[in-house]
């Protein structure tokens, strides 16, 4: 099979790049302004965060709003189509929170202790 038939790859041509998952996590909560986005995200710098977005919303899963304001304020919202990821992010979620709780007993001790430690 081809990579690009492979369904799994197919899905994660939304998620390449670092930030990509954590901007779209963030989204599924609700619409938010860039300044927002970077609080909740401390660790990407501006320069990448607007890439990251731009390909979002070249790639349809982010729609971007620009309210009429003075200054102009933007917006971004996961689009309809960006809203069906909701559940894969949801799962994603769900074992990154079970693996750091120590609720994952298929992990090995090493991953276990590793992020149950980070918290």
């Amino acid at each position: 099979m081809k990579l690009s038939q492979c369904p799994v790859s197919r899905t994660l041509r939304f998620f390449d790049g670092k930030w990509k998952p954590l901007i779209l996590n963030e989204l599924k909560k609700g619409p938010l302004r860039p300044g927002e986005l970077a609080r909740r995200i401390p660790e990407v710098t501006p320069k990448v965060l607007t890439q990251q977005l731009r390909e979002l919303e070249r790639d349809s899963v982010v729609s971007r709003l620009v309210l009429p304001k003075v200054p102009p304020h933007v917006e971004y919202t996961l689009s309809p189509f960006g809203r069906t990821l909701r559940p894969l992010l949801n799962s994603l979620c769900k074992w990154g929170e079970d693996l750091a709780a120590g609720r994952n007993a298929a992990a090995p001790e090493s991953i276990r202790s590793a992020f149950v430690a980070k918290r």
